[in-house]
């Protein structure tokens, strides 16, 4: 066999983004995987009944569309299209009153009436440059920002404590509830300081690009850039476990998509020891609980207006929220994200049918059953959802572990989004991507940008490994 240029372990977004480029710049590379098929947690499965189609771990992917990587490759050409909804999210405060994320900003300004100019003055600056603002954001942070005007108005803001930020903005409980259910993305409390920042993301990818989510299920996003790697040149296989150095064929460059844990394994004692405790010490978000349900019709909200989005916020008001954030899988009313796919997607389910996918945050590794919780907050938005389920599919945090270890105690983000953890991910460098062995580079979400289904990170692990060993420094 020919020698390999790189081995990418982890056929997940960022593994397979990481291979692409790779195989951009001419090189040979393969990709192992362990599972039968790639994706990692942007894939999908039949988990409760034939015919119905669940994503496994992602199920709506605005920084996809948005991705400065993935964006600029061909993905449509190997069958990846996308799904808009008509509003990116919306948000039941109870069970007849809801406030929706509207696509067009002007729209959302209206819906939230009194609170509307002052969403306008967030938003509308960062709107006018977020191609700008994400090229410098969906990278690490310690750079010269190519748009520092832009990346400067972001980070006043974003440096606060979502909860702060949108108390001190918002006066109506419509427009604090929207926020703080935005703000809950990032699996920590909302008075830790930097949540403003992924709320601020999130609501600019709204308005910019929408919430969609891609057609026939997360899997056809990773089916799409396996082929293309592919076509590159690049080849995948599956079914393979890399659980130390002994199972990775000979190559130049390997890059590891997966936890710090896992890459510890891999280097062993060829990590110096000051290294090894870095990711040791690493910190991972709380985890979280996962529901997939088999429905006989939509789900029966309360509220029409829920039917307007893919992706919806059972979260109550703002304190509620709060609260469930503050002290996950506790209380009777825990902040819910779901998804309900096949209102816009019917291919996911037999005609007639319908699928929701939803997940709840609870402590790290926690194995608890909160289904009783979950489901009560769902059917508080709808009564009668009950009836209407034919099967269900239940994964715990220690499930999504096992699943795959980049899902370290349920953790799905890669590791607690604080200041810290995005400066420091997985420790403090000017390139985390680059580890102490030479030609092995973590390419995870355990690395700037982060969580996120955009690739990003197994972009710029590439793009340091080909100026590193390759002396490439442009990738056509």
């Amino acid at each position: 066999m020919t020698r390999l240029d790189a081995v990418v372990v982890g056929a997940g977004p960022n593994g397979l983004s990481a291979a692409v480029t790779l195989a951009r710049a001419g090189l040979r590379v393969q990709v192992l995987e362990a599972h039968t098929q790639v994706g990692g947690g942007a894939s999908s499965a039949a988990l409760t009944l034939p015919g119905f189609l669940h994503d496994v771990g992602s199920a709506i992917h605005p920084l996809a569309v948005a991705s400065p990587a993935l964006r600029s490759w061909p993905l449509h050409a190997f069958g990846l299209t996308w799904v808009q909804p008509p509003a990116p999210a919306v948000h039941a405060l109870s069970s007849h009153q809801s406030v929706t994320l509207e696509r067009d900003l002007e729209a959302t300004v209206h819906a939230l009436d009194r609170d509307g100019p002052a969403y306008r003055r967030l938003l509308g600056p960062l709107l006018h440059d977020w191609e700008g603002l994400l090229d410098d954001i969906l990278r690490p942070l310690v750079r010269l920002p190519a748009r520092p005007l832009t990346l400067a108005r972001f980070g006043l803001r974003g440096l606060a404590p979502a909860s702060l930020l949108g108390q001190t903005l918002f006066r109506t409980p419509e427009a604090r509830a929207l926020w703080a259910g935005l703000a809950a993305h990032t699996a920590l409390p909302l008075s830790t300081p930097g949540t403003a920042a992924a709320t601020l993301v999130l609501a600019v990818l709204a308005h910019a690009v929408g919430w969609p989510f891609p057609r026939g299920g997360a899997q056809t996003l990773s089916d799409a850039l396996a082929a293309y790697l592919r076509f590159l040149g690049g080849e995948v296989l599956t079914g393979v476990t890399v659980r130390g150095p002994a199972d990775l064929p000979p190559a130049r460059v390997v890059l590891v998509d997966s936890s710090p844990r896992v890459l510890l394994d891999l280097l062993g004692a060829r990590a110096p020891v000051r290294y090894q405790r870095a990711l040791e010490r690493f910190r991972y978000a709380p985890g979280v609980q996962k529901f997939d349900y088999a429905l006989s019709g939509p789900v029966p909200w309360a509220d029409p207006r829920l039917n307007r989005s893919a992706t919806l916020h059972l979260g109550g008001s703002e304190a509620e929220v709060i609260r469930s954030e503050r002290w996950p899988g506790q209380g009777p009313h825990p902040y819910v994200l779901a998804a309900q796919h096949t209102l816009f997607d019917p291919s996911r389910a037999p005609a007639g049918h319908h699928t929701l996918w939803a997940y709840t945050h609870v402590p790290s590794g926690s194995a608890a059953d909160v289904r009783a919780q979950v489901e009560g907050q769902i059917k508080r938005f709808a009564p009668g959802f009950g009836e209407r389920v034919l099967a269900r599919h239940v994964t715990t945090a220690p499930a999504l572990e096992a699943f795959s270890p980049v899902f370290r105690g349920g953790d799905v983000g890669g590791g607690a989004a604080t200041l810290w953890g995005l400066l420091a991910r997985p420790n403090p460098a000017l390139t985390p991507y680059r580890t102490p062995v030479r030609g092995v580079y973590l390419c995870s979400s355990s690395t700037p940008p982060g969580a996120g289904v955009h690739g990003m990170a197994g972009h710029h692990a590439a793009l340091t490994a080909l100026r590193d060993e390759f002396d490439i420094h442009e990738v056509p």
